[in-house]
Parts: structure tokens; sequence; C-alpha cells
């Protein structure tokens, strides 16, 4: 704990370190019930004191004509982030058994009038200094802009079950660089014991909330492992809560100076760690680069802190290349920030060229392994976050087996990756933006949306220290008209209040949780009903790619250990041999190398005739820019089954109609590069 100093001298301490762990937090939004008569979704008691809910009307259940389940999906929340961090950097919990003047407390040193509110003065700017007093006044937080309070208290979400929304996505958080470099904390750094911790207490909200129900099971928080009980809690009218994880070291996944802190071994035991815990859907990296995956970058001063972030992390700064496709990494630029003042003597933010913005690290080979290992866990793999190399690999892998667990849940995946990731049949959620820009955003994906059949989703990331919408104003001359009807119809939303405190969205944007129904009702204002009919069929379509997730089935590889041949294969050394073979071994350390020169070609013989939809190529640096994929029944009858003139390199999958074949041949017509084709492992599938 510091000592408390004259405030001069404190802020002079406090300025060489504030600005880094500031940017870097930013990567990281007797009381009865306002029922007029008591129901099912109404409890029998609530702690005391507590938040109104300020809805009427019974939460709609079952489901719609076609049997599809209704209601919003918000994809990316956090609601025990206040465990995380060293557990000061959120002030307040999300409930307690002693009311809602207990859980919504400010942090200990935020006393008498926050001065010593670090962390909040530096996010917010100005002095830091507020009313520490939550309830009754709650005078100057929760605010829109106040990121270092609690915002997801459970009867605040309570309220935006009550509005509409039937999936919650409660992503366990913390940072291990931010909690050891900030002053306050209650306990250690470690991230996968701050993830234990975050489970456990949502188990405990889930028993706290069935208790004011009458015991287990009955009230309307449900925690989620599948589809199939997450489609019955929505059929029942409540609120399935699915956990997930974002976090910078995964399992200890760190790299030092390039090298990985972690080993398969750790990736394995971690998955099944945090599998047994109920998590079903994770990022494997998250601001800094790690032994997993690279990241995609901040810009600007915010880039340049983070950067040096990541080099007191792991040694090494970002480094980029030109991008290989229209898929871009945010640009690092080069502008100055105080928080290169915290690097060692001698050491310097390297200049990045405005031309190249693409993260050169992608998915490493144990980054492949982990997602590999998720297929086999049947766990939804976040997308957002990972640099475009990553991004693509990853890509790359979940098409060659089919699996459609893949999730963009808070609009920080490049916007061209959608429709790719939609053919998969995964979910896309948008960051909670102000109406405007989330409507013009939810826009311009629309017709998407309607070629594929899906729905929209949103991604509070409450708690998440991100900034939410601010008021549009008292004279705006489309205000939310209070009360208004929830989007179903059946239930009727007045205007918040906690104590003393009453929240207009009008003039207090989304402050809290609860605030959640108000801004929809305000993007139906300002987008229209379309946006918000799409959001309304997030659930349906969430659902839909976690429960294809699940009934996933790894295709048998018909070419593993296969005969091979080729028209050549480049001889290196006595000792390494790039056989045709090596491309069917199953290992994708060994591979296939032809000679030097276009017209190259790999067979496989199966040994028998099969039915083939689907061929994999997993190319080594050495591509085909122009190539075939042909069949044969006799070895000696060719015909293409699929071709193409734009290969880039990476993992290739090649989709036809079925077609009875015994052999295989890659055929190809033109070199990526300067050297020969060579292929790591060749795939062969009949689904």
């Amino acid at each position: 704990m510091i000592m408390v100093q004259p405030l001069r001298r404190r802020l002079g301490f406090l300025t060489m370190v504030s600005l880094l762990f500031a940017v870097m937090a930013l990567v990281l939004g007797p009381m009865p019930n306002s029922a007029a008569e008591p129901g099912w979704w109404t409890p029998t008691a609530r702690p005391m004191p507590d938040s109104q809910i300020n809805v009427t009307g019974e939460p709609f259940k079952g489901t719609d004509a076609q049997g599809r389940v209704r209601g919003f999906v918000d994809a990316h929340d956090h609601i025990m982030a206040n465990e995380g961090f060293g557990g000061r950097l959120i002030c307040g919990k999300p409930f307690s058994e002693q009311g809602v003047a207990d859980a919504l407390k400010d942090c200990p040193e935020h006393y008498p009038d926050g001065t010593l509110a670090i962390f909040d003065f530096i996010t917010k700017g100005g002095d830091g200094r507020h009313d520490p007093n939550g309830w009754p006044t709650f005078k100057d937080w929760p605010a829109h802009d106040s990121l270092t309070h609690q915002q997801n208290y459970y009867a605040w979400i309570e309220r935006a079950w009550r509005g509409g929304q039937r999936v919650l996505v409660n992503d366990l958080v913390t940072n291990g660089v931010i909690c050891s470099v900030y002053f306050f904390k209650d306990r250690g750094c470690d991230e996968m014991t701050a993830i234990r911790l975050e489970a456990q207490k949502s188990y405990d909200m889930q028993a706290f909330i069935d208790k004011m129900y009458g015991g287990p099971g009955k009230g309307w928080f449900r925690i989620v492992t599948d589809s199939a009980q997450a489609r019955q809690v929505i059929e029942q009218g409540k609120l399935a809560v699915v956990l997930g994880v974002e976090t910078s070291e995964p399992f200890g996944c760190k790299q030092i100076l390039n090298v990985a802190q972690c080993s398969q071994a750790d990736i394995d035991r971690g998955l099944d760690e945090l599998y047994n815990l109920g998590v079903r859907s994770m990022f494997l990296c998250h601001k800094f680069d790690n032994a997993l995956c690279g990241v995609r970058f901040d810009q600007g001063v915010l880039g340049t802190a983070i950067n040096v972030g990541q080099f007191l992390s792991t040694g090494t700064f970002w480094q980029t290349e030109t991008c290989r496709g229209p898929q871009q990494d945010n640009p690092i630029g080069n502008a100055a920030s105080t928080a290169e003042k915290l690097l060692p003597a001698g050491v310097t933010v390297p200049s990045y060229a405005s031309g190249a913005q693409c993260n050169t690290r992608g998915l490493t080979d144990l980054g492949e392994y982990a997602v590999r290992g998720m297929i086999k866990r049947k766990m939804m793999l976040e997308i957002d976050h990972m640099s475009v190399k990553a991004a693509g690999r990853a890509l790359d892998l979940l098409e060659s087996q089919s699996y459609s667990g893949i999730i963009s849940s808070h609009s920080w995946m490049d916007a061209g990756w959608t429709e790719r990731l939609y053919k998969l049949g995964g979910f896309v959620s948008q960051y909670m933006n102000g109406s405007e820009a989330f409507s013009a955003e939810a826009g311009s994906t629309a017709a998407l949306r309607e070629k594929y059949g899906v729905g929209y989703g949103y991604g509070t990331d409450m708690n998440g220290v991100g900034g939410w919408p601010g008021p549009r104003g008292a004279d705006t001359p489309n205000p939310v008209k209070y009360p208004f009807r929830s989007t179903d119809g059946g239930s009727v939303i007045d205007k918040q209040t906690a104590g003393e405190r009453t929240w207009d969205f009008n003039t207090d944007g989304a402050p809290h949780y609860g605030m959640v129904p108000d801004w929809i009702e305000d993007i139906r204002i300002v987008g229209g009903q379309k946006v918000v009919d799409d959001l309304f069929a997030g659930a349906e379509s969430y659902l839909r790619t976690w429960g294809n997730t699940e009934r996933h089935r790894a295709g048998t590889n018909l070419a593993s250990g296969a005969a091979a041949s080729a028209s050549t294969s480049q001889w290196w050394n006595p000792f390494v041999s790039f056989a045709p073979g090596r491309a069917v071994d199953g290992d994708n350390g060994t591979r296939w190398a032809s000679e030097w020169s276009n017209d190259q070609w790999l067979r496989i013989d199966l040994g028998s005739t099969n039915l083939i939809k689907r061929v994999t190529l997993d190319w080594e640096e050495a591509y085909g820019k122009s190539y075939r994929v042909e069949l044969s029944a006799d070895g000696t009858n060719w015909q293409t089954a699929w071709s193409t003139n734009s290969g880039d390199g990476g993992l290739d999958t090649a989709r036809f109609a079925g077609t009875p074949a015994r052999y295989v041949r890659m055929q190809g017509l033109e070199r990526g590069t300067q050297w020969g084709y060579s292929l790591r492992e060749v795939g062969v599938y009949s689904d």
C-alpha cells in the first residue's frame, strides 16, 4: 500500500506510470419489485435495501410459430470484473446478501472525495474527485463515462432480462500486467486464479438469485453449459448465462523474448479446467502478443502506450509487415506517449511504416494446438483481438473441419471477415455504441444477415473499461418517451430508479446494465424497427451456432497414411526427406517439397473408391498461387473438381459436389514464390 502524501508530491509520483496502465486497461462500459401483481417472475423477498426494476408485465415464454426462441443476446459482458485485476480496479460487486447499499460501495481509497481514485481520474479525465457514496444518492456513479464502478448489479441485469434479453455471455476477465502496476490490490495477479474466482462468484450469484425465488433452479439467472439447456431456459422465459474467458495469458501462455512459457500439456490442462468450470467460449489472446497468437493493434497514443506495456510484459515490441490481403490490423502510428518514460534507458519504441500495419505474429503452433483443442471440446472461439494473420489462420483451421464455433462479439474483428464467418455458421455482435453509430454499423452488414438468415447481437462490455453511449440530450427531437413497451409488446418499461436516483436515457445515456432496454428503444427510434428485429432474432441465431458446434463430428481423413507419389521431390541432405509421403503422415512438422518449377503435381492413392467432397491443403511457405484439385477413378483419366488462380498459402479448403474417386491430385500451375510447391499435410474427406 502506498503512503498518503501531500497531493502535489503524490501526483508527481504517479505521472510516470499513470497513462500506461490507464490505456492498457482501456484494452480491456425494503424495496418492492415494481410489478403491479406478483407472478413467477417476482421474488418472494429481496435483500434490503435494493434497487427497483421498473418493468411491469410477464416475461415472454416459449417459441414463435416456427419453433424459434426469441430475445436479445449480449455476447460480451464482464459481471465479475471486480474480482479481477487484483480486486480493486472495478469498485463494487454485482450482489450482496446485505443489499444494494453493501454491494455498490466505492473502493476504500476513493473516500472521502476521490482524491486517491487514481484509475478513475486517468480513465475519465479531470482530477478523479467524485462523491464516493453509491446508495441512496448515486450522485456521480455509475455513469456512462465512469469506467471504474460496478455496472452489473444483479437487479439491473434483471431489468435487461425483463426487457427482452435472453442470452448473456459473462466473460471472466483480468489482466496480470494491469494488476501488477496498479497500486491498490487485495490479492495476487495470477490470471488463472482470478478466472477461477470469477467463475465461482458467478455460480454464487445464481444461488443468490435462486434463494429469492424459493431454492435451487428457481431463479431467472441460469448458467447453462449446452445449447439444449439454453433453449429450455429461454423457453421458460428466463435468462441463459454462458461463461466465457477474455484474458491476456490463458493457461499461463505468456511469451518472453519470443519464447513460449507454456506447453501443449498446459493448454490441455487449462482447456479441461475451463470446460469443467462451465466455460464454453474464449479468447486466445487479448492486447499483448502471447505464446498462442499475435493481437490486433490499438492505434495512436493508446497504441504506443500499449506497445510499451507489451515490451514491459514480454521484452518485445509489436512488429509490423505489409498486409497480404484486404484485411488489416489497426495502424499503430508513431504517436508520442508519456508511457515511453517507463522504458529502460536506451530503449525506444520503434518507428512504423504507414503502409505496414499488419502484425507479423499470427497463430503460433501452440495457438493452433489450442484451436484444435477447443474444437475437440466443442468450445466456441472468440476471434476478436486476434491479428489479421492469426484470425486468417484460425478461420482456415475451422473451415478445414467445417466447424461453426466462431464468434465476433464486440466489433474488434476486421469487417472484411464477416461473410467468411457467416459461411462457417458463426455469430456476430457489435459493441454497445451510441444508437446512431450502432445503427449505421448494423446497416452495413444487414444484407449479409439477410443472405445467411442470421440474427444480430450486441456486446455491452460493461465493467470492461471501454465507455458506453452518452446522452443525446433532453432537447433531442426524437427522445425515448417513458414509459414504453418492450419489443415483444408484453411489458411496460419506465424510468429506472435506485434509491434517490432515477435514470433517464435521454439525459444519462447508458451508465449501467439496467439501461439496456432503454438503449434498444433508442436504437428503434434512431435506426428503425429492422435493426431491433435483427437483434431480437439474436438468441435463436446464437444458439444455432452453439448447437452446430456441439454436433460437429471430425471427419475421417481418407488420405492419412495413403500411398503418395509426385512429379519431383526436392533433395536437401541425406538426413531430411521431402518425399511425397510426408504430406500424408499426419505430422505438420514434415512436408513434401517439389523442385523449383511451375508444372508439378502430388498424387494420393486412397486404395479404394470413396465419395469425396472436401480436400484440405496445408501449405508451407512455398505455396501454389494457381493449381487444380483433380480426381480420378483409375489414375489415368482426371477431372478437375476445384481450382484457384489466387492462392495465398496457408490452409486451403476445396469443397465440391460429392464425386466417387480413388485418386486425388494437386496439379500445380503457377508457384506463389520463387521456390517450388510444398505441402505439410493433405486431407481428403467424404463429408
